[in-house]
């Protein structure tokens, strides 16, 4: 492609996109189904402009997007959260994959295709979309949620179970074998080792490359970093045959308890972001329209069957596992759509000849088809739940974006003489707080000490974001940098309006500008030193308690101006 071209493309997606998503966004359906509606539009199967043919391609490229949004989920899954989800992972988990997979075979045996084809598009169609589900679920800040952790339980099972079902495609096929060169028990040897060495790195290696980087104030070196390790543990995983998307989950969850993880989630989501958003917009211009008018009343009824099948066996079994109507109805709608790891395994299946071009473009269409309608299913499922579980508690849990059950009330901005001073008098209020700091060496001294201390610029409003301020009461900003409080507190002002901020300032006209900037409270350190200096002299000379501490406020209520007067 020539860059005039290129340009055009980008131009023509940008446009397609920034229309579709304010629209859908405006309407209630949410960015997710505006991105699809854009890649439809900009899409090969158009009647109007297109920016490629090679949509494959693209939507290649793009599931880096889904290798990155997992990876920030494993930031937020520390093990022994992992392992006290064990029950709905491997137990509810793994009975949707199989009976829908065995429900939804039966219906494509009956239709008169062979068992092994009915087996595999049964067992693919039981995936979900990873992609779309949890991109959903961030939208309406519901990951930690119980419904949301039970759906992210599954969709956990679901991609473990890429590995099984990518091994069986050859098994199922005539012309292929499972491997010629490779017995099976070395194939899983080295997906052993492959999850070994990305434990081992993760958990050893990288931590300690990020506390040189900060030590040494590497911005650039940092970001590259964080973006190669994700990528490191992908290709990995992929090499040894398992999905990359779980190998940098894994990478994020031995990742997650490190003093570097808001920090590294801040520098990961704009790319994220991205990606995810090209991701969207590829699985829709992958809809071909033509061809599924071809088979139309076909492939609706394929449709319906499958998306009923799923619905029926997922709400059946999240009931059964002790879960009400409300979230049984919910997580089914959630869940009902095919998966983008159906393109790898429909692909892989038909290059062996597994299935013919005709299924396989069916196949494609049902996986994308239902992707688009989610968004609506989701509001149908909601509608539904509140609807038949009336009076039950879905019993939300509490927000857990630092990692546990700690949610801060107070953030704290620098943690050095002034940022502890502030951390041990709430410690010892028992009020909770989490702060941060640049400076390597101060972290790692707050977090022997006990206390919730990160890694981090609070100037950076990627930051921010990952720690999610707006569940905050107040903040409270120590840096001695004037620029740096400055721009921390500007972007907080607008950001959170609700926020009460506290500064603190070098002199007046520090205080001024930050006051002008939005904080709530700035007190210039010089002045309050000199005040402090002025009750111990004061007090030597046995002055009234009561009047001295009357002057001192009258100083501080008129903004120190008795002090600050100078002579000319």
């Amino acid at each position: 492609m020539h860059l005039d071209e290129f340009i055009v493309a980008a131009l023509l997606i940008l446009l397609a996109t920034s229309i579709a998503v304010s629209l859908f966004k405006h309407l209630g359906l949410g960015s997710v189904l505006g991105l699809l509606v854009a890649g439809i539009a900009v899409g090969p199967y158009s009647p109007g402009p297109y920016v490629t043919t090679h949509v494959d391609d693209i939507r290649h490229f793009a599931e880096l997007g889904v290798v990155l949004l997992l990876f920030v989920i494993g930031l937020e899954m520390q093990p022994t959260r992992l392992w006290a989800m064990r029950r709905q992972v491997f137990g509810l988990g793994s009975l949707q994959i199989l009976l829908s997979g065995i429900a939804i075979g039966t219906y494509f045996y009956v239709n008169a295709y062979a068992w092994n084809v009915a087996l595999l598009i049964g067992l693919t169609f039981a995936l979900s979309s990873t992609a779309f589900v949890l991109q959903l679920l961030q939208e309406k800040a519901e990951l930690s949620s119980r419904y949301g952790e039970t759906a992210f339980s599954v969709l956990l099972m679901q991609d473990m179970a890429i590995v099984p079902l990518l091994a069986a495609v050859p098994i199922l096929s005539d012309t292929g074998t499972l491997s010629a060169e490779l017995p099976l028990w070395e194939q899983f040897g080295i997906i052993a080792l492959s999850f070994a060495l990305v434990i081992g790195f993760g958990r050893f290696a990288v931590p300690w490359i990020f506390q040189y980087l900060a030590r040494e104030g590497n911005r650039e070196a940092f970001l590259l970093v964080v973006l190669l390790t994700v990528f490191l543990a992908a290709w990995a995983m992929h090499q040894a045959g398992v999905s990359m998307a779980l190998g940098a989950f894994l990478m994020g969850m031995m990742l997650s308890g490190s003093r570097y993880r808001l920090q590294v989630q801040a520098v990961v989501e704009p790319y994220k972001g991205v990606m995810m958003s090209l991701f969207f917009v590829a699985v829709g211009m992958s809809i071909d329209f033509q061809s599924l008018g071809e088979q139309f009343w076909i492939f609706l009824q394929h449709t319906a069957v499958i998306v009923v099948l799923k619905l029926l066996v997922l709400g059946l079994l999240v009931m059964l596992f002790g879960y009400g109507r409300c979230l049984a109805l919910r997580l089914a709608f959630l869940l009902s759509q095919g998966g983008e790891f159906g393109f790898v395994l429909f692909g892989s299946a038909k290059a062996l000849e597994v299935i013919d071009d005709a299924t396989f473009v069916l196949a494609v269409g049902v996986i994308s088809i239902t992707m688009l309608l989610t968004p609506v299913l989701v509001q149908l499922g909601d509608s539904l739940g509140r609807k038949f579980g009336r009076g039950e508690e879905e019993n939300k849990k509490p927000f857990r974006s630092l990692g546990d059950e700690h949610r801060p009330s107070v953030v704290i901005g620098g943690y050095g003489r002034v940022g502890h001073s502030i951390a041990v008098l709430l410690d010892h209020y028992k009020i909770p707080f989490a702060a941060f700091d640049k400076n390597p060496e101060r972290v790692a001294e707050g977090r022997k000490q006990g206390f919730h201390v990160y890694y981090g610029d609070i100037g950076d409003p990627e930051l921010q974001g990952a720690a999610h301020l707006e569940r905050a009461r107040i903040a409270v900003l120590t840096v001695d940098h004037a620029p740096s409080a400055l721009r921390a507190v500007a972007h907080m002002h607008t950001s959170y309006p609700n926020l009460k901020i506290i500064a603190r300032a070098r002199d007046l006209a520090d205080c001024g500008r930050l006051i002008e900037a939005g904080a709530s409270q700035a007190l210039p350190e010089a002045m309050e030193s000199s005040l402090a200096l002025a009750r111990l002299t004061l007090d030597a000379m046995e002055m009234p308690k009561l009047e001295v501490d009357s002057l001192l406020d009258s100083a501080r209520t008129a903004n120190y101006e008795m002090i600050s007067r100078r002579e000319h």
